[in-house]
């Protein structure tokens, strides 16, 4: 069954790190994985998740 993990914590945390080990991790071992953006979010970054 899936799980759904809810992480919070401050700004400049890592938060959106660990998000994107976590997925890298899940795709390496053939998981698959859904990330979600927040509709204002979309246009500025088109649909993608980057890490600055």
């Amino acid at each position: 069954m899936a799980k759904l993990h809810f992480f919070y914590s401050t700004m400049n945390a890592g938060k959106s790190t660990s998000l994107l080990q976590s997925n890298h991790n899940y795709l390496e071992n053939n998981l698959e994985t859904l990330l979600f953006l927040p509709k204002e979010n979309i246009s500025f970054n088109e649909g993608k998740i980057v890490q600055e």
